[in-house]
């Protein structure tokens, strides 16, 4: 019986970060097992996610994740290179574009003040500005718009997940194909986690990156998090006409769009009535394409009224039905758990600072390059949320 000072449970982008952060830590020399039970990657949000990261929040801790975030993506080749190999993720810095209305532009004018002051290289558009820089984009009905000049984009998001997992192993961290079906307590701490091949690991700390797993992971300590898994599309397309310079656009009905190789992905949250928790159902319904996509898409953008389909998928989100946003460090009274859950589709971006601070409070008790605790499991006790207006 093997024992580690660390067990995280999920191998994707997140878990893969805190491996890597962790292994790197000069001040640990602990042993890692990694657990992921889809050692393929086929259904893990890492891999069928859109990949884009931004500054535009309204909440100034997602707004510094993100500053950290694009630094690190930028500088990958070399810090996570192993054996004078670089990874390539592919990023684009594109740019975010988000339109609205004359209802919405107060949000994005409080928005772009506290983006700016924290050093986000956002411009704000009117509908001449906007139409002088997209001339392709119908303007009617807008009041402004709010574009990432630099620092925004896309990249390739299963490149990063194997990026870190990649130089996580090259540190000494293993990983396990399994799945965890239990969790031992004794007293206030995880003793042990048991495994589905009937093995026992004790454990000093485990770490929840499970994603859609996450909440009957943390069920099994006793502790309950409002992560539930929801299920997204993703759509691809071609255009007849040539639509240069596009950047990551969302429309005020929350449509998104952005380019993707010689054409364009898409989506949009499904209206409530049709967004139920998704369990193991990966089945695209095609018809939500024409009843809640193509119409905006193409009164957005004209261009769009001559498009081809491509192909289309489905991934699950572990969404934070409390508010959204990600549930990060200590789990309550459970002394040596950490959550890394509900990121609500926003884990490849923030993935490198959750890691970064993660393995901090592991190692050094308390958080040291960026404070991650307005995110801490304290505010869902608590009924404190974070606010985040700018949802997508």
């Amino acid at each position: 019986m093997t024992a580690y000072d660390v067990v995280i449970v999920g191998g994707a982008v997140t878990g893969s970060s805190v491996a890597y952060h962790l292994a790197a830590h000069p001040g640990f020399s602990g042993r890692i097992l990694v657990v992921e039970k889809d050692p393929a990657y086929r259904f893990c949000a890492s891999a069928l996610s859109a990949a884009s990261i931004r500054q535009q929040y309204s909440s100034a801790i997602n707004i510094a994740i993100s500053l950290h975030g694009i630094r690190f993506l930028r500088g990958i080749g070399e810090t996570l290179a192993v054996d004078g190999e670089a990874p390539a993720i592919g990023l684009v810095e594109g740019g975010y574009l988000f339109l609205a209305s004359e209802a919405g532009r107060p949000v994005l004018e409080a928005n772009h003040r506290l983006q700016r002051e924290m050093g986000a290289d956002v411009a704000l558009l009117g509908p001449d500005g906007l139409s002088a820089r997209f001339p392709w984009l119908n303007t009617e009905g807008l009041a402004l718009g709010s574009f990432g000049v630099t620092g925004e984009g896309w990249f390739d998001g299963y490149g990063l997940m194997q990026a870190f997992r990649r130089k996580a192993r090259s540190l000494g961290v293993e990983y396990r194909a399994a799945t965890v079906t239990d969790v031992e307590r004794a007293g206030d701490r995880v003793a042990a986690v048991r495994l589905d091949d009937g093995s026992r690991i004790p454990c000093g700390a485990l770490v929840n990156a499970a994603g859609g797993g996450g909440q009957a992971l943390a069920r099994a300590t006793g502790l309950h998090i409002p992560v539930h898994n929801k299920k997204r599309y993703i759509f691809t397309f071609t255009c007849a006409e040539r639509v240069s310079g596009a950047p990551l656009l969302i429309d005020p009905t929350g449509l998104y769009f952005r380019p993707e190789g010689q054409g364009f992905l898409c989506g949009i949250q499904p209206p409530e009535d049709r967004d139920p928790d998704a369990d193991g159902d990966f089945e695209v319904d095609h018809s939500f394409f024409d009843d809640h996509i193509w119409p905006t898409l193409a009164a957005r953008v004209p261009a769009f009224e001559r498009i081809r389909q491509g192909r289309a998928w489905a991934g699950h989100y572990d969404m934070n039905l409390f508010d959204h946003n990600a549930i990060v460090g200590p789990a309550g009274e459970v002394g040596n758990f950490y959550l890394a859950n509900g990121f609500s589709g926003h884990g490849l971006q923030q993935s490198p600072a959750i890691g970064r601070g993660l393995a901090e409070l592991i190692v050094e008790g308390a958080y040291r390059s960026l404070d991650l605790s307005p995110l801490g499991f304290g505010r869902i006790a608590a009924g404190r949320p974070v606010r985040e207006l700018n949802i997508v």
